[in-house]
């Protein structure tokens, strides 16, 4: 009688405590360096091209290299030392076309902005104004603005639409602009215009100035990266004759090899945060 007094007593404790409150179930966020790098897929204009697929083109590409440089050269430590550099130039060809890009939105911005002032102007609604963009707007924000009206025009949600655009541009200057339209659509307020000048007068002084900057340190930082190319194109042309290169197959030559890659690496890396200008964040994600 004891034991079975326990059990539904036990049973009871069980019935409690599964009837209680539970903490929600989260999704699980994305790591911030998958993050980073789908951020950067976008900004490059490879928004089709997923992070996992980038890292599969980078393994591809370093397998191909190891084997064509193991054929012509007959040498291990040198086909592996070209095979890191090929597995990170599919990663190097997207941050040089998000620099690339960046330059190029950097000057249109401004005339995106000057539409939204006209068109605000002319009497037309926020969405309106927006949704226009996909037709008159500059030729390399069309695209997501477009779709941005599509969306609109399915759903009549403004601020979810607008969430959907500031992730397909994925830029800190059009997170400024897309919170500015929020905020007045939701508050309202006559200084929409005043604003939208201002920040177009800011992005063209900006723009002028970093051009002037980048044109002023070109030079030297191209001829940083042909120093820091030189040895190791020297290399690859000793891989041509793999009677040159046998002498890398030792401990001696693989350990030359190690130093060289680290010290190219952190020189690289010195002179990139050297000539680096200071770029905008996303703050208003």
């Amino acid at each position: 009688m004891g034991a079975l007094l326990g059990l539904v007593f036990g049973l009871g404790i069980l019935l409690v405590w599964r009837s209680g409150s539970r903490r929600p179930a989260t999704r699980p966020r994305p790591r911030a360096t998958t993050q980073g790098m789908r951020e950067r897929l976008i900004q490059a204009g490879f928004a089709s091209v997923s992070v996992a697929q980038l890292y599969g083109v980078c393994a591809f590409t370093g397998l191909v290299v190891v084997l064509l440089v193991a054929a012509v050269s007959r040498s291990t430590v040198v086909a592996v030392a070209f095979a890191c550099f090929a597995t990170y130039a599919p990663i190097a060809l997207v941050k040089m076309r998000q620099r690339q890009r960046r330059t190029e939105l950097r000057a249109v911005w401004p005339e995106v902005v000057d539409n939204l002032v006209s068109a605000v102007r002319a009497g037309l609604s926020l969405p309106e104004a927006v949704g226009q963009l996909g037709s008159r707007g500059p030729e390399p924000l069309r695209d997501p603005f477009r779709r941005f009206a599509d969306d609109y025009r399915a759903s009549g949600r403004f601020s979810e639409c607008l969430d959907r655009l500031k992730a397909r541009l994925a830029d800190p200057v059009a997170d400024r602009i897309i919170e500015s339209l929020r905020l007045a659509r939701e508050v309202g307020g006559s200084d929409l215009g005043r604003l939208l000048r201002t920040l177009s007068q800011f992005l063209r002084e900006d723009a002028r100035t970093r051009a002037e900057l980048e044109t002023r340190q070109g030079w030297t930082v191209n001829a940083a990266r042909l120093a820091l190319a030189a040895p190791w194109a020297v290399l690859g042309l000793l891989a041509l004759r793999p009677d040159a290169v046998a002498a890398y197959d030792s401990a001696a030559g693989l350990l030359v090899l190690l130093v060289g890659g680290a010290v190219s690496i952190a020189a690289y890396r010195l002179m990139l945060r050297l000539a680096r200008l200071p770029e905008d964040q996303r703050v208003l994600r």
